[in-house]
């Protein structure tokens, strides 16, 4: 296994390291809780359990693919498409009515949970679209393709 290989790898897990095993694990351990915090924006208790069960799925199956590569675009697109709904759903700063810069303020500490969000959704966006402007499309033309993280020489490049 080549360095370039550790290291993609280990930036993959840094960018779901928080869904994989973290949040689906607090799922799994704690799902009274996290219904409890689904039902908190005003929706019943069996829809909140559903939305925690698909959540799960999408956290550890999105997740596996974005590791090792299968699907990755698909995952990643789907995974950013999850932080930014749950920024919207859970992150609400603008409803908190205590925003302030300064002192203690609960709506400044869900802004900075709610920024986090779309900039994690930005790091999947770069999964799935690439870092540059020739790459962009290849999720369009092939949606279940995988960008080939730990291939020893990067698609399209010369040996």
């Amino acid at each position: 296994m080549t360095l370039a290989v550790l290291i993609a790898f280990f930036v993959r897990l840094l960018l779901v390291g928080l869904f994989l095993p973290f949040s689906a694990l607090d799922k799994v351990r704690n799902f009274e809780g996290a219904v409890g915090q689904a039902t908190g924006i005003g929706i019943s208790r069996g829809v909140g359990a559903a939305l925690i069960c698909v959540g799960l799925f999408v956290e550890v199956v999105m997740s596996l693919g974005v590791l090792t590569g299968a699907a990755d675009r698909l995952a990643a697109f789907i995974l950013a498409g999850y932080c930014v709904a749950t920024a919207l759903l859970y992150k609400r700063f603008w409803a908190e009515g205590d925003f302030a810069w300064r002192g203690a303020s609960r709506g400044r500490d869900l802004f900075w949970d709610f920024m986090k969000n779309f900039a994690l959704a930005g790091g999947f966006l770069l999964i799935t679209f690439g870092t540059t402007a020739p790459t962009t499309g290849a999720f369009f033309a092939d949606p279940l393709s995988s960008t080939h993280p730990y291939a020893s020489v990067p698609i399209g490049a010369q040996p």
